[in-house]
Parts: structure tokens; sequence; C-alpha cells
């Protein structure tokens, strides 16, 4: 199976005054085109750290990172900016939907900086809203719909562009129990449609969604394996 991502080496260094954090140390990854991980790790283990490279929000300090066989380590602003709006769909955990928009708008946001045709945007808008179980709340605001309803929105938003791979960081940390299982029964139906999708999260049953849990320590893969059919949530 091909893979989407690649990493080699991976390094991300901040200096914090006289002190250096090194976030990542040498990390090396692959995943492939339509897998499901899962990535954990306590609190400064690297993986926000490396959620923010993937999805063009950070850079790297040095190693490899490619995206669909793209060398994103080596890109300059305005080609990032480019990934980030066509490659990557991003899944929050506080939605980061535009208050005063409808559900329709926020889902066509990243579909207004690919100079695609307003009418092409809404019926895309629609497919994506419809896809995720929202197609009757395409004119409720953000403060007319509940947070699951939200963060399918978000959901939605993060499928319009047709990305290469979906990131969700802590995406039910905001919802009680009974939704978040709602929206990870959506990821799943998502997997299954063909999406590859990184989740960041620190609930072990969440993880269990996934089909691989990566974990982290100290900025370097500390386990990797798959999630076996009888411990899957």
């Amino acid at each position: 199976m091909s893979s989407v991502i690649k990493i080699r080496d991976l390094t991300k260094t901040y200096d914090m005054g006289a002190t250096q954090v090194h976030a990542l140390s040498g990390l090396s990854l692959d995943i492939a085109v339509n897998e499901y991980v899962a990535i954990m790790g306590p609190s400064g283990s690297g993986k926000s750290t490396l959620l923010n490279i993937l999805g063009c929000l950070d850079v790297s300090t040095s190693g490899l990172y490619e995206l669909n066989g793209q060398v994103v380590s080596e890109m300059d602003d305005d080609e990032l900016a480019r990934i980030r709006n066509q490659e990557i769909g991003f899944v929050f955990q506080t939605f980061n939907l535009l208050p005063r928009s409808d559900a329709l708008n926020n889902v066509e946001l990243p579909l207004v900086y690919s100079s695609i045709p307003p009418s092409e945007r809404r019926q895309r808008a629609h497919r994506s809203l419809e896809a995720v179980g929202l197609g009757d709340r395409t004119h409720h605001r953000p403060n007319e719909l509940s947070g699951g309803q939200r963060q399918r929105v978000a959901i939605a938003r993060a499928l319009v562009n047709d990305p290469a791979i979906i990131l969700a960081d802590e995406p039910t940390g905001a919802l009680d129990s009974r939704t978040g299982e709602e929206i990870m029964e959506l990821f799943r139906h998502l997997h299954e449609e063909g999406n590859t999708i990184i989740l960041v999260t620190h609930e072990e049953e969440i993880a269990r969604y996934s089909r691989r849990i990566v974990r982290f320590r100290d900025g370097v893969v500390e386990s990797d394996e798959p999630v076996a059919e009888e411990m899957r949530t």
C-alpha cells in the first residue's frame, strides 16, 4: 500500500530563551493511504508538534516530510498555504466555526480560497453536509446547533476539498460521551469510505476506534501497534 505520509529523521527544536526544547528528536513514520491512525502520548511528548507539522501550521527544524509525494519540508509559505487548503482537512476540539455564518457558509470557506465559482462551492458544501447527516441544517448558525452538530459541520468543512488526509485534534474533547461516540462512529464511516484519518487523543477508548495506535514519548515513537479487532471500540 502506498504511503500518503513519509517522515524521516524529523526534528523540531524551540528556543526558549537560553534553553532549547527538543519537541521532536529524529522521528520517522509512514502512514498509508486509507489508514486510520491514533496518536497518543503524555503532555510534552511531541504529538501536538507533529500534528502542527503534518498540517503545515509549523515547520520542522530538520528532516524530511513528504505528503502525497510532495516534499513539504522544503516548501515556502505560499506553497504551505496551498497544501493546507487543498490537501489537509482539519477537525479541532473547539470546532472553530464562524459564529455569524450558517453551516453552509462555514463548510464553503476552504473553497473560497480555491477560486471555485460560488454555485459549485454551494453544491460541494451541500454534498459535504449531507455526508455527515446535516443536509437539513444548512442554514442554521452554530448557536442553533448542538455540540455534536457543530462538530459535524467542522467535519463537513474538513471533507469539502476532498483532502489527502483528515487531521483530528481531540475531536470529542468538548462533547459528552454519547455525542462523542456518535462522532467517532462518523469517523469510522469516513474511514470505510476511503479517507485517511490521523487522530490525536489522550483517551484510550477513543484511540481504539482507529486501526493503529502510535504512542509518543520524549519526541520519538515509543510504540506503533495495530489495534486488534477484539479491542476495537
